[in-house]
């Protein structure tokens, strides 16, 4: 006798970032979003995460994948990109003007979002670091949406909590990850 198929009823909380949300170069059970589902199951938060994260993507490739993020209904996105722009030297107007669109959106479809701020390797100009990084405390402002600062933080450049790259956290970095976008995220749940 077929089990029946039980409703997931829980509202939705998308992650839409790169390879920082994809989990990159790890099991899918170890990236922040699969994190931050047992943060919230272990809190009593009912809420579904749904891990949109794709290696590699830009801010516009973001954009470009919004009707998918949009088709979830989400009641919370959060935004992570724009580090794949900074890194290939995009303009910062583009970045900035592409992660504005993917607020719209989302709030054009009632999503609360959630904006991870980045920074970039100090091999960049001091004053194209300090515009990147301006571009989310702006829009954050902007938009009226939260803002995680730095969404590495307490995990960038500790070798024990990356990946031999160098970049991308290993399980252990996830883990704190996931805890400092709880810390952000959860003003804005509710049990």
């Amino acid at each position: 006798m077929d089990q029946p198929v039980l409703k997931d009823d829980r509202p939705i909380i998308v992650a839409l970032g790169n390879s920082l949300t994809a989990g990159h170069g790890l099991p899918e059970s170890e990236s922040y979003p699969s994190q931050l589902q047992l943060l919230l199951d272990a809190r009593g938060y009912r809420y579904k995460v749904i891990n949109a994260g794709v290696s590699g993507d830009t801010t516009a490739q973001g954009l470009n994948r919004m009707q998918i993020v949009i088709d979830y209904n989400p009641a919370v996105v959060i935004v992570e990109l724009g580090p794949n722009d900074g890194l290939r030297g995009m303009p910062i107007e583009n970045t900035r003007a592409n992660l504005g669109e993917i607020i719209e959106k989302c709030q054009g479809a009632g999503a609360k979002v959630v904006l991870a701020g980045m920074t970039l390797p100090p091999n960049y100009t001091r004053s194209y670091i300090q515009s990147f990084e301006r571009i989310y405390m702006d829009l954050a402002r902007q938009y009226q949406v939260m803002l995680i600062p730095f969404f590495l933080e307490g995990v960038a450049t500790r070798q024990e909590l990356n990946l031999d790259d160098g970049i991308h956290p290993n399980a252990a970095g996830y883990k704190i990850v996931a805890e400092n976008v709880l810390k952000v995220l959860s003003p804005m749940l509710k049990k």
